[in-house]
């Protein structure tokens, strides 16, 4: 508990904590203990029994922070000094000023740690029916918990003159050029760290977000862990792109591994990094990665996750727990391009996925058939929409395994759950908040035998797992 408050003082009592208990308001400096780290990894401490928001600080240490923001049930405040650190403080090898890594500052055993306490407190918020019996296993982690993103999206401006290519600073629009981001997999920086190179001495002029003109606003590139090949895709304002021959010349002179130049047309001054229309400039049409045995194709705007690794075994994991026979009819919601539903095909009877982007399925289909995959199919649409017509019509799901966005499973969609109530049910989430609140329904038909935590962002607080469910 913070024992003292210091508002703007003045005279000789200029530095000093005061021991007065005046109401806390922005710009007082108060000394915290700090209790946890909530869900998006920030210290949690408390002011006169008011919850207290103190990014970068960690339990056990005791701080002195500046107070931000004052609301009646919280406090927010910035860390200035640590008077007692933790134990398990390491010193990050990242820009802090920018996002991306906000627990690179926690020792990456201690970063696991949080990841199952993070389901844990979403449990407690939502309290679906018998959560504190459920089993939560320890996070699987990584062996290296760097250089593992395959994907760079960074936007590219002009500061101070010079071509700058990364991050934006925390709070605000200035971007940080970037060497060095210890979570991206070296390939994908150095590729668009040259190109912005490239453009630099080709003098083609870059977005400027006051004028709104220029061409190139974004510069992304992924590259395949298994081939070592990279995609690289421009955003553009306009369907221009001067010097057109000469820049890709250049790339492929002094980036061999970049074997596909796609465009990505985004006019305007919106937040959405990604426009609509995509063509193909130079190279491949796609790149290829695989996962456990199988290959994918991947085109620029196809959903792939971000950590090859840890996808590997996030996919086997999820195998394990649907615990498929050959007879089993199994749904694959939110398909995406396939990866999940063709790495567990072998496995089942027939795999049937859904999703509502047309280009998803289109490289889910194109992705069976690479692989000689004759008992998995896709279709477009919604899961809710297309469930009910293939019971209409004889076909019924034994085992449905789900891996929505952020935002969590549909409410339609979770009343269909919990009415056809398939026997073997496996739910991959990417948010704790949402799955917790979706096991208040789920929670009512089926039982959850376990929750696995799988760390598929080290460094930062996303969390990731898979629940295991059989009927009650």
């Amino acid at each position: 508990m913070t024992k003292n408050v210091r508002t703007k003082p003045s005279g000789h009592n200029q530095g000093k904590y005061s021991k007065r208990t005046a109401r806390v308001k922005p710009d007082d400096e108060l000394l915290i203990t700090i209790k946890r780290l909530g869900i998006n990894g920030e210290g949690i401490g408390y002011y006169k029994r008011k919850i207290t928001f103190i990014p970068g600080a960690l339990p056990g240490e005791v701080v002195e922070v500046r107070v931000k923001k004052v609301a009646d049930h919280y406090i927010e405040a910035n860390l200035l000094k640590i008077k007692k650190a933790s134990p398990e403080r390491v010193t990050p090898e990242d820009d802090q000023s920018v996002g991306g890594a906000e627990l690179a500052h926690l020792a990456y055993p201690a970063q696991l740690v949080f990841k199952q306490d993070v389901i844990r407190q979403a449990l407690e918020k939502y309290r679906p029916a018998g959560y504190r019996d459920y089993v939560l296993k320890p996070t699987l982690g990584m062996d290296e918990p760097r250089a593992y993103r395959n994907k760079a999206q960074f936007p590219i401006r002009k500061v101070n003159g010079k071509l700058a290519v990364g991050m934006y600073r925390r709070q605000s629009h200035h971007l940080v050029d970037l060497p060095k981001i210890s979570t991206q997999h070296p390939a994908t920086l150095h590729v668009v760290r040259t190109v912005r190179d490239i453009i630099a001495q080709l003098g083609i002029p870059v977005f400027d977000e006051k004028t709104h003109q220029g061409d190139i606003k974004t510069l992304i590139a992924r590259v395949s862990e298994s081939t070592g090949d990279v995609q690289l895709t421009l955003v553009t304002n306009s369907h221009q792109l001067p010097q057109e021959r000469t820049l890709f010349k250049a790339i492929h002179e002094r980036l061999p591994e970049v074997v596909s130049i796609h465009q990505n047309i985004n006019p305007g001054t919106g937040s959405l990094i990604w426009g609509d229309d995509t063509r193909l400039l130079w190279g491949a049409e796609y790149i290829t990665e695989e996962i456990n045995g199988k290959h994918f194709k991947l085109s620029p705007r196809a959903f792939f996750q971000l950590n090859p690794k840890q996808t590997e075994r996030l996919y086997q994991e999820a195998l394990v727990a649907l615990d498929l026979t050959h007879a089993d009819n199994l749904i694959d919601a939110y398909s995406g391009v396939g990866t999940l539903g063709l790495s567990v095909a072998g496995q089942a009877g027939e795999v049937r996925g859904m999703d509502t982007i047309p280009e998803a399925i289109d490289d889910a289909i194109e992705n069976a058939q690479a692989n000689g995959i004759t008992n998995a199919h896709y279709y477009v649409g919604q899961a809710e929409q297309l469930i009910p017509a293939w019971q209409a019509e004889g076909w019924q799901a034994d085992a449905l395994i789900v891996d929505p966005p952020r935002t969590g499973l549909d409410t339609s969609l979770r009343k269909l759950i919990v009415k056809t109530r398939p026997a073997k049910f496996v739910y991959i989430s990417c948010n704790a908040s949402t799955l917790a609140r979706d096991l208040v329904d789920l929670a009512k038909v089926y039982r959850v035998d376990y929750i696995q935590s799988i760390d598929m962002f080290p460094q930062t607080a996303r969390w990731e797992g898979i629940v295991k469910f059989t009927l009650k």
